[in-house]
């Protein structure tokens, strides 16, 4: 082998080392153990508060308060009529509930009792807290718009501000911290990118080649989108630089959501699968593993400190023959399925 050929051989071997090495230090993930919960309701966005080992859950009407350690009930906030997801704003010590029926509910986090409900607008989905302009940000599909409001509203006179339209139909959100909201516009395949200060929309990035997108995180110090896209069925990266698709990655069917911890990026799916995709020292980003977890596990929320992945999901009925649409969940059968990296 003459010298240059050698040179060659020693850099791939060094590349190879490097990549495996890497993958080794994140491990393997796997379902750790399964909480049976039970209660009443469907149920949708999962939020964990890894200081507090505690997990939300709405649950339709109700909105559960679950141990992430033990996964006894802790509380069960009440007065819902069609929830989706919790936003935690310790420094407030307050709650914030996105009710489908056209209200924001508040809640004391440390007494999980109820403060009071914000009127807003219909189809209240997507909601999270960005630390950067202080504001609980809600977004609602059926208008089209981005809701926000300050933590420390009164919860019995207050109003939320003014909203930003955003063109399309918004499903999740996610905040870069430094002013930008990304929000994923189902209807249109695209990114709408906000400035919140401005309270506009300043672009809109095309997810192709994928489509009809629904989960969204991102990872702030690489500047990176994770989305989650049903049709066709992708785990896109983008950059938040320029809206350009770094990578496009397989999934499993009917993505809800996806997370970051800031080495792995990860995509649940209600037909049981958990896609993890990591980037290699050449920065080619890869699908790294695909947990088999049970069916209908589509949402979630991830402890990045712990390496934990919380799902939730139920047990579901047969379908008889020739029966279309999604199978019905048994009665009572709610679960909440820990996955770990070992």
């Amino acid at each position: 082998m003459d010298s240059r050929n050698l040179f060659a051989g020693f850099l791939i071997a060094i590349v190879s080392f490097t990549f495996c090495g890497s993958a080794a230090a994140q491990g393997t993930w796997a379902v750790e153990k399964t909480f049976h919960i039970g209660g009443e309701g469907g149920w949708d966005y999962v939020t964990a508060d890894a200081r507090n080992h505690r997990l939300y859950v709405p649950r339709s009407t109700h909105t559960m308060v679950i141990d992430a350690d033990s996964g006894k009930t802790i509380a069960d906030i009440p007065g819902q009529k069609h929830n989706h997801g919790v936003a935690l704003v310790p420094e407030a010590g307050r709650g914030f509930i996105s009710d489908g029926s056209g209200a924001i509910v508040i809640f004391d986090l440390k007494t999980n009792a109820v403060l009071g409900t914000l009127k807003a607008h219909p189809d209240a989905d997507g909601i999270i807290f960005d630390k950067a302009s202080g504001l609980v940000l809600v977004v609602s599909g059926d208008d089209g718009v981005l809701m926000t409001l300050k933590p420390d509203v009164d919860p019995k006179t207050g109003s939320i501000d003014a909203p930003i339209e955003l063109g399309g139909k918004p499903e999740f959100l996610a905040s870069d911290g430094a002013g930008k909201v990304y929000v994923n516009l189902e209807d249109k395949n695209q990114i709408a990118v906000v400035d919140l200060k401005a309270r506009k929309v300043l672009a809109h990035w095309p997810v192709a080649p994928g489509g009809s997108p629904v989960g969204l995180s991102i990872d702030t110090k690489k500047r990176r989108l994770f989305i989650g896209c049903r049709n066709p069925q992708k785990l896109i990266v983008m950059s938040t630089d320029d809206g350009k698709v770094i990578a496009d990655l397989p999934i499993g069917a009917g993505v809800d959501a996806t997370k970051c911890d800031g080495q792995q990026a990860f995509a649940s799916c209600r037909d049981g699968k958990l896609v993890i995709a990591g980037e290699s020292a050449l920065g080619k980003f890869e699908v790294q593993q695909t947990v088999t977890t049970p069916v209908g596990a589509r949402t979630m929320d991830i402890d990045p400190e712990a390496h934990k992945v919380y799902l939730a999901t139920a047990e579901f009925e047969e379908q008889k023959a020739g029966a279309t649409g999604r199978p019905a969940a048994k009665p009572g059968t709610f679960m909440i399925v820990v996955v770990a990296r070992h």
